[in-house]
């Protein structure tokens, strides 16, 4: 059975939607510590409250994190236990909680995480897009993913940013709010075919989980009122092998659209790691077509 020492910061995931979700080595800590770090009182007390738990809640989100781990670290120094949650799911993963981790570790204390509710992992296990490695431990397009969160709310740079998105062959993992939905939705048409996975609402009672072509995805929500509610995770899938025929020339064809010769030039090499001088003479040709 684990120690669960004093001066310790302990990372608790809590469930994402079904209150069930939550883990019974969560709730033992969440019964242990002296006090609870949270991102948002309001929030954390009714939950609290559904598992019989009371202690003092120390308000830690994204516009006072950094001057309210210093009362985190204060409490430590004193041999005390904190806990600290996110409205749900897992702190520190496009919640905060980073910069109070990073701050306790730099006072010399240590931290432990206690893993649970997490809608990256989630949506990934519903979306089927990715396999083991196999004995050989090679990974490739098919057996790994980029976490990208939630991109930029303005149009320009989430349009760019869908951009660099297309020209990774791997699974992505994208999170957006219901109020920005059909924004995205609208911006992903250009990826056409790809397969996107689309979680909403999970573990919730109105869970819905569908996989539909990207160019597909602002009528899938169009389809009816309630599919722009919830808190949404998505999954671009893998690109099939055919995307991967001259794919420097498809990344380039996209960033022209986007940015000056030079520059469009530049991130292509870096993106897919072809010769820049060869790029260049095509970017001249693709400029006078």
């Amino acid at each position: 059975m684990q120690h669960y020492p004093q001066a310790m910061l302990y990372v608790v995931a809590t469930p994402i939607g079904n209150l069930a979700d939550i883990t019974l080595r969560a709730l033992h800590v969440l019964q242990l510590v002296d006090a609870i770090a949270c991102e948002d009182k309001r929030h954390t007390q009714p939950l609290l409250r559904q598992y019989g738990i009371d202690k003092p809640l120390l308000a830690v989100h994204q516009h006072n994190e950094a001057e309210a781990a210093g009362g985190v670290v204060e409490r430590l120094q004193r041999g005390e236990r904190v806990a600290y949650v996110s409205d749900a799911g897992t702190p520190a993963v496009s919640d905060p909680g980073a910069r109070l981790v990073a701050a306790v570790r730099a006072a010399g204390f240590k931290v432990m995480p206690l893993p649970g509710a997490s809608s990256v992992t989630t949506v990934l296990s519903a979306a089927g897009v990715m396999r083991a490695t196999g004995s050989t431990g090679s990974a490739d397009s098919a057996s790994s993913f980029v976490f990208a969160g939630f991109l930029p709310t303005k149009a320009g740079e989430r349009d760019q940013a869908i951009l660099l998105l297309q020209a990774d062959p791997r699974a992505i993992v994208i999170l957006e709010a219901p109020h920005r939905i059909e924004a995205l939705a609208r911006a992903m048409a250009v990826l056409k075919e790809r397969p996107v996975t689309v979680g909403r609402e999970l573990t919730k009672q109105f869970e819905e989980i569908a996989t539909l072509p990207a160019q597909d995805f602002a009528a899938w929500l169009a389809a009816g009122p309630q599919r722009t509610r919830g808190e949404f995770a998505l999954v671009l899938h893998a690109a099939g092998a055919h995307e991967g025929v001259d794919d420097s020339l498809r990344v380039l064809g996209l960033l022209l659209a986007e940015l000056p010769l030079k520059t469009a030039v530049r991130l292509a090499a870096d993106i897919t790691g072809a010769p820049r001088n060869e790029l260049y003479d095509q970017a001249l040709r693709l400029k006078k077509e």
